[in-house]
């Protein structure tokens, strides 16, 4: 696995943990779109999402992400 696979993976096992010990509800969603924002425009991207009825603070989550983002190659 991918380091930011296994980062992903033990923040996710330290959440559930902590809402197992705290007796909170959790929710928890993936989005596989490997590779998609690399391809795709980001406003495609967000089109889909929306016409598919992905709920509209999901489809704000994944905007936010991408916004202002820049790539540097020293």
């Amino acid at each position: 696995r991918a380091a930011g696979c296994s980062e992903n993976l033990k923040l996710l096992q330290t959440i559930i943990r902590s809402a197992k010990r705290e007796h909170r509800p959790l929710g928890v969603v993936f989005v596989d779109i490997a590779k998609a924002f690399d391809t795709v425009s980001h406003q495609h991207i967000l089109h889909s999402l929306q016409q598919r009825e992905v709920d509209p603070h999901i489809v704000s989550l994944v905007s936010n992400m991408y916004e202002n983002i820049r790539t540097y190659i020293d």
